[in-house]
């Protein structure tokens, strides 16, 4: 059977001895969830395929196909035989196809070919899941390995034959590919691996592998600049049987005395590069990245291994240690202590930066070992998918706590688009041009935005307000606003950080409308009997018969004409009224500081005026 499962193997002793050896490889798994019909409604597991594109952190809807020919999808699907073809509008399509009788990469090809959004590989024994992986043998036709872009699960026999037992009852199955809780994402930072390799010449996964470095490099950067994330760059190696130390092979493999070991480039021992050649700039690389590390700088590990691959391809010959010195030295960094991290490759010890990559290797937790190379790990999570780009940065997105992603998992390149439709369902303003739809890796979400350093608050998808001191500046706040004549009336009081409220001469909700308030008709204005009421837009005017003149503070007309019920007769006499209680105030408070100032002259007096009488006062006798 031309299948290749994700099982655990000892490449270079496969490949130099045809040992085996005993590991613990986990599968990675995402929910299937089954909408209808309502006997199969449920949440399933399925294996995440090694290849296409995993939506890590979202989720991906469509109904199921199941073909009444071609139902391993070996051969391609002509258009007389894909009635379920995705068509503009259509809910996707996942086909399902049954295992077995070519690989699993090339049924996912010829799925894609045939506009399925997905595939569902039915296995067809009764087994724990396994991983679907890429093809490894050299006469493969893995041309179009690197062009799969949907996503692919391996789902149980029992699952498979339940859907098609409700498909041929012409039921249709609804189902839900849910990757969201595929990777852990605790907190605000992720921790991700690369497991690597630096040889060049694996065919194409080699160039895939280093079109994925040159491609991610940028972006990897971003994220360890700023602290978003915390970067590690692996290096698998192999130790060489004791018995077999001695060999030819084990001498051109391997160093430290056969302790750690790659597989020939060439997997011909006689010509080119050997396996030994690898594991020292496998090692390099690693020591690169530690001393980069310890200046603070641990993202300078891409430069260098992109311009090494650029610079020092096998091809050229010009894989060795001079090349990758001159890279060392172009990056600013000292030659000498990469060379005394790397140590004495021919003694007879323990290197310590390969045995801890070793020690690395074995898996802990919910991990498993690493045995697929290249392979990422994302918060202690095995990735699986092709190496893209955009779906390498989707699975490092999911692994942030949401709502906590960086500016770059909200980039062009990974929104959903959901916001064009609709809306996506979210309050906006169109007026203004706000909205609450944000795109992101993980879907749409409705929440109010920030604009100009103004708050909107709300629940996101019925109402946005803005609050704050500035929020009368964004669209008026979202309040009523209106001009007329040359006259401006708002609703958004600027003393108030939230809220609408008409203005006065106004009733209204504030929001969408305040009403003029006619103050003359409903009487609150120009009461007086000789007043005259005339309504203006947001106020009013009053005025009196004749000659009256109105007096606004007391709501009153006075008029000059003696016979009036008011006049100006009343004027004066309040005026006169005014003048002399003035004058008494005036006169009382003389007469108090004048009274007030003799007690105070007598009291001072008295003080002296004994001295003056002393003569008066008769002398005393003794007798």
């Amino acid at each position: 059977m031309k299948e290749k499962l994700g099982v655990l193997v000892c490449v270079s002793l496969l490949i130099l001895f045809g040992s085996n050896c005993m590991g613990r490889f986990v599968v990675e798994k995402n929910n299937l969830k089954v909408t209808s019909p309502a006997s199969l409604r449920d949440i399933y597991e399925c294996a995440i395929g090694n290849f296409g594109v995993p939506q890590y952190g979202g989720t991906m809807v469509g109904s199921v196909f199941y073909p009444k020919s071609n139902q391993n999808a070996c051969n391609k699907f002509e258009d007389v035989d894909i009635p379920w073809k995705n068509k503009p509008g259509g809910i996707p399509v996942f086909l399902l196809a049954d295992r077995g009788d070519c690989y699993f990469t090339l049924k996912a090809w010829n799925a894609q070919n045939g506009g399925a959004a997905a595939i569902l590989v039915a296995d067809d024994r009764m087994e724990p899941l396994i991983t679907m992986d890429t093809p490894e043998e050299t006469d493969a036709q893995a041309d179009y390995l690197q062009n799969i872009t949907i996503p692919s699960a391996l789902i149980s026999k029992d699952l498979g034959d339940r859907i098609k037992k409700e498909l041929s009852k012409g039921e249709m199955v609804k189902i839900n590919l849910d990757w969201r809780e595929a990777l852990p994402h605790p907190d605000d930072r992720v921790e991700y691996e690369f497991w690597t390799n630096s040889n060049d010449e694996c065919g194409p996964k080699c160039e895939s592998q280093l079109n994925f470095v040159r491609d991610f490099k940028g972006a990897a950067q971003i994220l360890e600049h700023k602290g978003y994330t915390q970067f590690t760059p692996h290096y698998i190696t192999w130790y060489c049987p004791e018995a077999f130390i001695l060999s030819q092979q084990c001498r051109s493999q391997c160093i430290n005395n056969g302790r750690y070991c790659a597989p020939d480039p060439e997997q011909d021992f006689s010509k080119g590069y050997d396996g030994k050649d690898v594991v020292v700039q496998n090692l390099r690389q690693a020591c690169f990245f530690n001393v980069a590390n310890q200046t603070g700088k641990p993202w300078q590990w891409w430069d260098y291994v992109t311009d090494f691959s650029i610079r020092c391809p096998m091809r050229q010959n010009k894989y060795n240690k001079e090349c990758a010195d001159q890279v060392i030295q172009s990056l600013g960094y000292d030659v000498k202590k990469i060379d005394e991290c790397i140590g004495d490759i021919e003694a007879d010890v323990d290197n310590p930066v390969l045995k801890a990559e070793q020690e690395a290797q074995i898996g802990k937790g919910p991990r498993g070992d690493v045995t697929i190379l290249p392979t990422l790990v994302v918060n202690n999570r095995q990735y699986r998918g092709k190496l893209d780009k955009g779906a390498v940065l989707k699975a490092i997105c999911a692994g942030f706590e949401e709502t906590t992603e960086p500016a770059i998992c909200l980039s062009r390149d990974m929104e959903t688009n959901e916001c064009l439709h609709n809306n996506g369902g979210c309050w906006q303003d169109k007026d203004a041009n706000i909205t609450a739809c944000r795109d992101t890796f993980r879907g749409r979400v409705c929440q109010c935005p920030i604009v100009q350093g103004v708050q909107f608050i709300g629940d996101g998808y019925t109402h946005c307000e803005a609050s704050g001191a500035l929020r009368c500046g964004i669209n008026n706040g979202g309040c009523w606003k209106e001009s007329r004549d040359g006259r401006t009336y708002s609703a958004c009081p600027n003393y108030d950080r939230r809220g609408c409220k008409c203005p006065p001469g106004f009733r209204g909700d504030g929001v969408k409308s305040c009403e003029d308030i006619d103050e003359c008709k409903e009487k609150l204005a120009c009461l007086c009997p000789e007043c005259k009421c005339k309504n203006t837009w947001g106020s009013y005017e009053c005025s009196c018969k004749g000659q009256l003149l109105y007096i606004h503070e007391h709501d009153t007309c006075f008029g000059k004409d003696a016979n009036t019920q008011v006049g100006w007769g009343i004027v004066w006499v309040v005026i006169l009224g005014l003048a002399v209680a003035g004058v008494a105030g005036y006169a009382v408070y003389k007469y108090r500081i004048r009274r007030y100032m003799d007690s105070e002259i007598r009291a001072i007096m008295a003080q002296y005026m004994p001295l003056d009488n002393q003569g008066d006062v008769p002398n005393q006798v003794s007798v």
